[in-house]
């Protein structure tokens, strides 16, 4: 269905990997505005809403009213200043969340001509789990997959064999 091509496979990877995780009866609110990904969710028989494009870092009320017992944040959480805050109002019991991973040999992303599409943050796969732990979410499943190019050099041909996409499947620590 989808070509090994960007975004392709990143969204291949992500839909497999949603519905191993998340039967379609569930109801998401997946962070951040509707997307080409929103639209794939939607035909493989998923009830998604969406953020509306308010900045999370100060304005959390759509997670807050939300009654979605799925959240998904499909590269997202590099764009916050603050992502534990936001993992923090959650209210649902389950978290499919993706993040690109920090690239030795790259910096981190940052638009020049869009001042909001920038990375706060670019994580290691540990400092990823450490934050959602901290945030009171329990990672029962996670996965990473390369992104090649077919540019010509060394950071091109590295990208064959370094993965930048890790996705994670995590459930709310029931305190006791």
């Amino acid at each position: 269905m989808y070509e090994k091509t960007f975004p392709n496979k990143r969204f291949r990877h992500t839909i497999q990997f949603l519905e191993k995780h998340i039967p379609k009866n569930e109801t998401i609110l997946d962070l951040g505005v509707v997307n080409p990904f929103t639209e794939i969710m939607m035909k493989h028989g998923y009830k998604v809403e969406n953020t509306t494009g308010e900045d999370l870092d100060f304005d959390t009320s759509t997670i807050e009213k939300s009654n979605a017992s799925v959240v998904t944040a499909f590269e997202i959480f590099e764009h916050l200043l603050s992502p534990f805050s936001v993992l923090q109002t959650i209210k649902a019991d389950k978290l499919v969340a993706s993040v690109p991973l920090k690239l030795w040999f790259s910096s981190a992303y940052r638009s020049k001509t869009d001042m909001l599409d920038r990375h706060y943050h670019e994580f290691e796969d540990w400092q990823f789990d450490w934050l959602l732990e901290k945030a009171g979410w329990n990672i029962l499943d996670r996965k990473k997959w390369t992104n090649p190019t077919k540019k010509i050099g060394i950071r091109p041909l590295l990208r064959w064999f370094t993965p930048r996409y890790y996705i994670v499947y995590a459930e709310r620590i029931v305190e006791q």
